[in-house]
């Protein structure tokens, strides 16, 4: 409404709006597209297409001016210069050289005198399109890279002209600059030298083991022919070699090296036939050659040998240095070995084994060959080593080899099996030294599956009813068999594994002669094991490279690692038991208490006695220490009853001695210490733990079994233990002391009884348990109270501690 100013009366309004202008769009001239709009927000980050293309022509264009910069500037070096060999230098820990190696085995053939069998082995091995490719295999290297990139390690990948360049020009280290420069110069080399060439100077240039640099010298060294008289068979073989050297030589490889050989091998030839190099019908007709033996260098006799040729399976096994580049030589490699101990334990095997042997005499005596390794429990570190008698004469690392049986030495793996899986009896009773098991020989195990294992003790003696730590003590089979089935059998094969064992050792299966030591761990092996317990369950795997250095630059080594295997009590629970062995006047390991110190260890002696161990340990050191029976002309595994004129064999006989005689020397100035004493004080005297309720009789000899196989009262053995074991229901683990006197250890007797209880044993359970272990233990009558200073010229009285059927014997 509006106001009229005359009248005052208010008009209606008309409510017209401004009419709104509308902008004209301007006219499209000369037929130009109107603009895209910018991009905002995100969008702006992506380049667009013209901006791609020109970054991809740019990259193209600085990738090819860098290749043939590259190309152009990286020189082929001196061929001559870079392919001679260097020596390497070997130390002990103090410093003092050990040897030299690095003697160059090296003559270069045409190709013309390497047979085309040969030739085409190699090439179906390494490289079956050589002819027909470049310098570079560009999916291999991608292959390679991924590889590597998944973390599997670094990876292979080279052809034929690659390889050649690598062996004549560069290193053989695995790094990416080396790679670089091998890849500019094999292309330079394809484009200057002929296929024939390269294959000639690869064939010259590579190593192939036992020193031997080109095809050559490989064919004498392993068989002795030249290069051209080389068959398909042998042909093959060389190739098989160039993959890993030592680790296919058959002469001196492990059983699963030696497997591996023949399987590459076949691949070998497979491919000969599927490349056409070889017929199918010669193929079948086609033989494993025979490989001559290795001819040790002269600089390596005596022990030397031993010691490099452990070194340097650790440094190329973990791959710290390659074969072919250790054997160019260069490097100074400080070892951990002790030359004073070293030379102790050289002695201790000449003065207490070879200087009692007379072969001439006695032939049997030709079949004894000893291993012994002593590592310091604290470090890993391996101190000394004896691999033999002569590494020119035996090459076989007695120390390392992994083909005898430990025997009873894996009793100790029970045993802290046992203690730190809080194993239960069958009627449910905690596993403990005091625990009462039936000791009859040929008792059938309680709580397995299908036939029950019935293994016999060693002569077949039976022992009645016997403490875990007697049974320790006497090496008694049929309470170990049963022990490991209360425990678990898995766990018993677990626990070795966690104290030091390789997971891959032969024979080391969940069966029910797991405890009597079926597996064959070498000499090292069970010292590693040995040593975790001496270290309160700390596991270091031993090691023998303390440092290693090129031309003043260190190279890098694998850091040892430290793990807790098992409880620290469980390791001194059972190296308290482990004392009784040596300290029980009747223990299998009696002659060690003329140490002196407290010592724990254990005996084992094998099926056949075909090998005897004595594996024992102070605070301070460990010492493994293992006697094997070979055929010197066939290498058969053979008895060592009647060596050195003694009829049976036994842990605590030479190897024991061995033992002995070296620690003395070895510890020899170093403060005597004491074991740390377990949670329940490390005494295993008072009442003994029966089973709740007796059952009736085992169908073999057994006078009365509870559900878990443990006795329901103590009875006497028939006849005193063997090896000078004793007889009785009393339990050691400490060390004892002079008759008369005290037993800290909880296993020593006052005043040992002059004769051996009754033999009958009873007929049935006695009405109530005895409520304390006896005043004394029985003592044998012919067993001296300290070490004979020399070889005694018969059997101990008790006999040796024999492994027997499926798995082990009493050791």
């Amino acid at each position: 409404m509006s106001e009229n100013a005359q009248s005052g009366r208010r008009t209606p309004s008309t409510g017209l709006r401004p009419v709104k202008r509308f902008k004209r769009a301007a006219p499209v001239t000369g037929g130009r597209k109107p603009r895209r709009p910018k991009r905002t927000g995100w969008r702006r980050l992506i380049p667009t297409w013209r901006m791609s293309l020109l970054g991809l022509a740019a990259a193209l264009l600085l990738g090819v001016g860098l290749f043939v910069l590259g190309v152009t500037l990286v020189k082929v070096p001196d061929a001559h210069a870079a392919a001679t060999a260097q020596s390497n230098t070997w130390l002990y820990a103090d410093g003092s050289v050990i040897t030299r190696t690095g003697q160059t085995n090296r003559q270069n053939v045409s190709l013309d005198k390497v047979s085309p069998a040969a030739q085409h082995a190699a090439l179906a091995a390494e490289d079956r399109n050589f002819y027909h490719e470049g310098a570079v295999n560009v999916q291999g290297l991608l292959r390679a890279a991924v590889n590597t990139a998944k973390g599997a390690g670094t990876q292979g990948g080279s052809t034929i002209t690659q390889q050649y360049v690598k062996n004549t020009y560069l290193n053989q280290k695995q790094s990416v600059t080396r790679k670089v420069k091998e890849l500019f110069i094999a292309i330079k080399v394809d484009a200057t030298e002929s296929k024939d060439d390269v294959l000639s100077g690869y064939l010259n240039t590579s190593y192939y083991g036992r020193g031997a640099y080109g095809i050559q010298a490989a064919a004498h060294a392993y068989f002795g022919v030249d290069a051209s008289a080389l068959n398909p068979a042998q042909g093959a073989y060389l190739a098989t070699l160039l993959n890993a050297p030592s680790a296919y030589d058959v002469a001196t490889a492990t059983p699963a090296g030696k497997q591996n050989a023949v399987n590459r091998w076949n691949y070998v030839l497979d491919g000969m036939v599927k490349e056409g190099w070889l017929s199918a019908e010669e193929r079948s007709a086609t033989t494993f050659p025979d490989v001559k033996d290795p001819q040790p260098n002269p600089g390596l006799s005596g022990q030397t040998g031993y010691l490099v040729n452990e070194a340097t399976q650790y440094l190329t096994s973990n791959q710290i240095i390659s074969e072919t580049e250790l054997a160019k030589g260069g490097y100074t490699i400080k070892l951990s070995i002790d030359p004073a101990r070293q030379q102790a334990l050289q002695d201790s095997v000449q003065a207490q084994l070879h200087d009692t042997l007379n072969p001439d005499k006695r032939k049997k005596d030709a079949a004894a060959q000893a291993g012994a390794v002593s590592v310091d429990p604290k470090t890993g570190a391996v101190v000394a080593l004896y691999g033999g008698v002569d590494y020119v004469k035996h090459y076989v690392d007695n120390a390392t080899r992994r083909d005898y049986q430990a025997g009873s030495t894996f009793k100790a793996i029970a045993l802290a099996a046992a203690f730190e899986n809080n194993a239960k009896t069958q009627d449910g009773r905690t596993v403990t030294p005091r625990t009462v098991y039936d000791g009859t020989s040929g008792r059938k195990v309680r709580g397995g599956k299908g036939t029950p294992y019935a293994p016999p003790n060693e002569g077949d003696r039976s022992y009645g009813q016997i403490s875990l730590q007697q049974a320790t003590d006497w090496s008694v089979n049929s309470a170990f068999a049963q022990l490991a089935q209360d425990t678990g059998l898995q766990k018993v094969k677990d626990t070795g594994i966690a104290l030091g064992l390789p997971g891959s050792t032969p024979g080391l299966d969940p069966v029910p002669s797991i405890p009597l030591g079926a597996a064959t761990p070498s000499v090292l092996d069970m010292a590693g094991v040995y040593a975790t317990l001496d270290n309160g369950g700390k596991q270091i795997t031993p090691w023998l490279v303390q440092s290693v250095d090129r031309e003043g630059e260190a190279v890098p080594l694998p850091a040892h690692k430290t793990t807790q295997a098992i409880s620290a009590d469980t390791a001194n629970q059972v190296t308290s038991m482990l004392q009784g062995v040596v300290s029980d006047p009747g223990g299998t390991g009696w002659r060690a208490k003329a140490l002196g110190r407290p010592v724990a260890g254990k005996t084992g002696t094998t099926d056949d006695q075909k090998s005897v161990w004595f594996v024992g340990y102070t605070p301070e050191l460990v010492t493994s220490v293992g006697l094997f029976g070979q055929d010197p002309s066939s290498g058969a595994q053979v008895s060592l009853s009647g060596v050195g004129g003694i009829d049976g064999a036994a842990g605590g006989q030479f190897p024991a001695q061995i033992w002995t005689s070296y620690m003395k020397a070895a510890l020899k100035g170093v403060p005597v210490s004491d074991f740390q004493t377990p949670a329940d004080g490390g005494d295993s005297s008072g009442a003994t733990d029966l089973p709740t309720a007796p059952s009736s009789p085992s169908s073999t000899a057994s006078t009365g079994t509870g559900s878990n196989g443990a006795s329901t009262a103590p009875a006497a053995p028939t006849t005193p233990p063997s090896d000078g074991a004793g007889t009785g229901a009393g339990a050691g683990s400490g060390p004892t002391t002079p008759a008369g006197g005290s037993n800290s250890g909880g296993g020593g007797v006052t005043s040992p009884p002059t004769a051996p209880p009754a033999t009958q044993q009873p007929t049935a359970p006695p009405t109530t348990r005895p409520t304390g272990r006896p005043t004394g233990r029985p003592t044998p009558s012919t067993g001296p109270t300290t070490a004979p200073t020399t070889q005694p010229t018969t059997q101990p009285t008790g006999g040796p501690d024999t492994l027997t059927g499926a798995g082990a014997n009493a050791g």
